[in-house]
């Protein structure tokens, strides 16, 4: 019988049976920073620089959702993701130089150029197959992608990644329920961030939550903290595994909070400032940092020269996006696949 099952913090001493390795807590913090400077960087370039322009959506306040999951994945499972998807793509390992490339509109981008901000996550090397501006569609397409899988009876999976607006959507309740029926090798990420644009989500959802949402459909549903990137990782291996050995399709719920507005140039002015002072206090970089240093992973100089490698790879990434060309218009047809 499907439950909902809440995923606590992860002691120290169970670190090893999800396979909590030094290394491995080393490379979430490199992840989770390579995605905080990323989007420092975006920021800048948008509203202080002005080198930027169009719409893009940052990720900040929610690395630890991207990094956690994508670690627990498996290198060829296989992902879409939304607009918001700067970080998802950078934790799975999209690099880094082509994805600012494909902020700035030039053919060295990984969709050359021609997806920006909001098809950055686009990358079927290393598994992230799509990412879709429309809210909730990737749901469905990703119900798709596990039928296949399961009909190749392939030991991949598939995992997608959406915020709590997405779960008002037909497409949410269409996807969920053939996901469920059919038993397929799928993860669902609502990324519960709090609000769907300026909506506060406990005025848009009538129901308990999120999670009881998906819960009526039969299905084994998780309740995370997605600002602990370990909790996220220790809930994601666990939900993995149910899905490549049992073809048992698993929702996780990870409450969040995204520390700007909806995108680059919203203030979220709409929200309460005690309430947004509140939940800065558990940004998921410092607290896993902290963490780290307080449980002798790490010393300060081994999280300070993470901090500093990881800033210079982002400025590096600038240097290498604004050295390349926009794709020639001539050339754009070669990308055009059904004519």
């Amino acid at each position: 019988m499907a439950t909902i099952t809440e995923m606590q913090e992860v002691p120290q001493n169970d670190y090893a049976k999800y396979g909590l390795t030094r290394d491995l807590l080393r490379e979430m913090l490199r992840k989770m920073l390579i995605i905080r400077k990323f989007e420092e960087k975006i920021e800048e370039l948008f509203i202080v620089k002005g080198l930027l322009i169009g719409p893009s959506h940052l990720y900040l306040g929610q690395e630890s959702i991207a990094a956690g999951a994508m670690m627990a994945l498996q290198p060829n499972d296989l992902t879409v993701t939304t607009y918001r998807g700067h970080g998802h793509a950078l934790a799975k390992d999209v690099p880094s130089n082509l994805c600012m490339a494909e902020l700035f509109g030039k053919s060295t981008g990984n969709c050359k150029g021609l997806g920006g901000s909001m098809h950055v996550a686009i990358y079927p090397k290393t598994g992230s197959i799509y990412a879709t501006a429309i809210v909730g569609s990737g749901i469905p397409i990703i119900a798709g992608v596990g039928l296949g899988l399961k009909q190749k009876k392939s030991k991949q999976i598939a995992a997608t990644f959406f915020g709590d607006g997405a779960c008002n959507t037909g497409a949410f309740h269409e996807g969920v329920n053939l996901i469920a029926l059919w038993k397929l090798p799928v993860l669902l990420f609502c990324e519960n961030n709090q609000y769907g644009m300026s909506t506060n989500v406990k005025m848009a959802v009538s129901s308990p939550s999120i999670a009881e949402r998906a819960h009526s459909y039969g299905m084994e549903t998780m309740v995370v903290n997605g600002n602990d990137v370990v909790a996220v990782y220790a809930a994601t291996k666990a939900a993995a595994e149910r899905a490549r050995n049992d073809s048992r399709p698993t929702f996780l719920e990870c409450i969040t909070y995204k520390m700007k507005g909806h995108g680059v140039y919203d203030k979220g002015d709409y929200r309460p400032k005690e309430e947004v002072a509140k939940w800065l206090e558990r940004d998921p970089v410092t607290t896993f940092k902290k963490r780290l240093l307080d449980q002798k992973i790490m010393t300060k100089e081994e999280v300070d020269q993470v901090d500093v490698a990881t800033q210079q790879e982002i400025e590096d990434a600038v240097k290498f996006a604004m050295q390349g060309s926009p794709l020639p218009f001539d050339e754009t047809r070669n990308y055009v696949y059904a004519e």
